[in-house]
């Protein structure tokens, strides 16, 4: 089968389609012949080398993807083969035309869904649903998304709105501060002006609630804009170090509950519309190196995906 690999950390270029050895499911393993696999900004970290982990080289990145299930390892119910699914994959494997996952990892993708946005919301909609939970945005309350127009802050944008909250999005281009009102927020601000924190503390007198997915200088500015006692959501580090809130601020723990049930409420929602994945790019399995310049060049708005197309 064609995979892309990782055999040296480096640039975008570093990642090259080759020829490997088909995988086989093991003991309550399946197999999965992927239709959509998820590209993370946080792989284009692990790829340079700058990441939160290190992978074992040669490497198959990827962790998210989207098939159907065409064989099953021993202990597993053979009824899953010819399911359509969508897994995790403990974070390697998934850019390739087929990848073996965990039994206990497969979710039935509903039958309303694409494998497209079940993908998309396989890890940002489990990550975006489990911090709407563990904030509680409320009714009339302001609430600042970061990164409004990525992956997971379209679907906190959207989560916060259903709420109830009046909704800041703070994005560095048009396109996706755009995006972020089209999805309901009520003020868009451009955290790359040195001015926006006075814009936000302008229009909004005080924020109740903050998502945190920047970190580095833009997650502390967020933080100075928070009442007394408001509520910080910090859950990553695009932009530096992961923002440590302060005493005077009430930081937000990730909620109880497995990833799984997050990840099955996410596509209920969407399959409820009540949730829209926005999915931004879409590439050949050839185009990975492309993928990755354009996450990190910020210039992509949603999600992006690669399709194992078969010659």
């Amino acid at each position: 089968m064609r995979a892309v690999v990782l055999r040296r950390y480096g640039g975008p270029e570093a990642l090259v389609v080759e020829e490997v050895p088909d995988p086989v499911p093991g003991a309550g393993q399946v197999l999965v012949e992927v239709e959509v696999a998820g590209i993370t900004f946080v792989e284009t970290q692990v790829r340079a080398d700058r990441g939160p982990r290190r992978v074992e080289l040669p490497a198959v990145l990827g962790n998210g993807v989207a098939g159907t299930v065409s064989a099953a390892g021993d202990g597993v119910d053979p009824a899953l083969v010819g399911t359509r699914v969508v897994t995790t994959l403990g974070g390697l494997g998934g850019y390739a035309e087929r990848a073996v996952a965990a039994a206990g990892d497969v979710i039935a993708v509903p039958g309303e869904l694409s494998s497209e946005a079940a993908v998309a919301l396989l890890a940002d909609g489990r990550t975006a649903v489990g911090l709407t939970r563990a904030a509680a945005p409320a009714p009339g309350e302001w609430v600042l998304v970061e990164a409004a127009g990525g992956g997971v802050g379209s679907l906190l944008v959207q989560l916060a709105r259903d709420a109830g909250a009046r909704v800041v999005g703070a994005a560095s281009s048009p396109a996706k501060r755009d995006l972020a009102a089209s999805l309901g927020a009520e003020l868009t601000v451009d955290y790359t002006d040195p001015g926006w924190t006075d814009v936000v503390r302008a229009a909004t007198g005080g924020l109740d609630l903050v998502f945190d997915g920047v970190g580095g200088e833009i997650g502390a500015a967020a933080q100075t804009l928070l009442k007394d006692g408001g509520r910080f959501s910090a859950y990553g580090m695009a932009g530096g170090p992961m923002t440590v809130p302060e005493p005077r601020v009430t930081a937000v723990t990730w909620p109880p509950g497995s990833l799984r049930d997050l990840s099955e409420a996410a596509l209920d929602l969407a399959a409820a519309d009540r949730l829209r994945p926005v999915i931004g790019a879409v590439y050949p399995l050839e185009s990975a190196a492309e993928a990755h310049a354009a996450i990190e060049a910020r210039t992509i708005t949603g999600k992006s995906l690669l399709i194992p197309t078969r010659p």
